[in-house]
């Protein structure tokens, strides 16, 4: 698809004493994933600093919530970003609505947690579907318009397993390892054209999706167990012993979304306590 040449727009630094709340002013956004857990804590954080967001994700209702809560600086959109068509229709939708988008951020995501043994093929597939087209699908539509503008941030929430092995995660790792690297190479297909593209990979936080992984079992020692390593799983702790809440993860999405990070693409940022070692 041709692009029409525009200069990369290089914002200009943020004033050092301006208040948090008016860092987005005027600028648009669309997440994914936005009914739950690091989706929300991130529609949020931009909603706060001033952005108007258009949040999205399958479970409308929870989003539609969302939006009310927000005193019109948010609204809401039912979409499966497994489909290419409705991928394009909520960013036509976003810009007909907010204006042209500044930031898009891929929060949807799933994981079913078995060894490979017994790892289906329908798992596999679904694993990829959300975590990996799912991202290509909203980064190719949000970047084919941004690209036409000479800005704009795009940022993906990855995981810190597309780094480092996990027992029982391979679906789950491959798929987010290979959105950082299709994140990468997004990035510098469209930096000269000023469009900025970064993953944010969390390790362990207190989301649904966390403790789903601990259903049925004792949660709290489980917990335990995730801060200080298991060694039968070969999995390290976490040396800042505590597990992230959706906060942590959203403020270092929030950062390279904004003009602070305005020299940083290609990037992939660990927020998960040291737990990898960055391996």
């Amino acid at each position: 698809m041709s692009h029409p040449s525009a200069a990369p727009h290089v914002p200009a630094l943020p004033d050092a004493g301006a208040p948090g709340a008016r860092e987005f002013a005027g600028r648009t956004a669309l997440v994914t994933g936005a009914a739950r857990g690091i989706g929300k804590a991130v529609v949020r954080a931009l909603a706060a600093r001033g952005a108007r967001v258009l949040a999205t994700d399958l479970k409308a209702p929870k989003v539609k919530k969302l939006a009310a809560a927000h005193d019109g600086r948010v609204t809401s959109l039912a979409l499966d970003v497994r489909d290419a068509a409705a991928v394009d229709a909520a960013v036509a939708h976003a810009e007909d609505t907010l204006g042209p988008l500044d930031v898009v951020v891929n929060v949807a995501g799933v994981l079913w947690s078995s060894p490979v043994v017994d790892l289906t093929d329908e798992k596999w597939d679904a694993h990829f579907a959300v975590n990996t087209t799912g991202v290509f699908h909203v980064s190719r539509a949000a970047a084919r318009r941004m690209t036409g503008r000479g800005r704009g941030s795009i940022v993906t929430v990855a995981s810190n397993a597309a780094g480092i092995p996990r027992a029982g995660l391979a679906a789950y790792a491959a798929s987010k390892a290979a959105t950082v690297m299709f994140t990468k190479c997004l990035g510098l297909e469209v930096a000269a054209r000023g469009v900025r593209c970064n993953t944010v990979s969390p390790g362990s936080t207190m989301t649904d999706m966390q403790r789903g992984m601990w259903a049925g079992g004792d949660a709290e020692a489980a917990a335990r167990r995730v801060v200080e390593g298991d060694l039968a799983a070969h999995r390290t702790g976490i040396p800042l012993g505590r597990i992230a809440d959706p906060e942590d993860v959203a403020e270092a999405v929030v950062f390279l979304a904004s003009d602070r990070a305005r020299h940083i693409t290609m990037h992939d940022l660990y927020v998960d306590g040291g737990a990898t070692l960055r391996a």
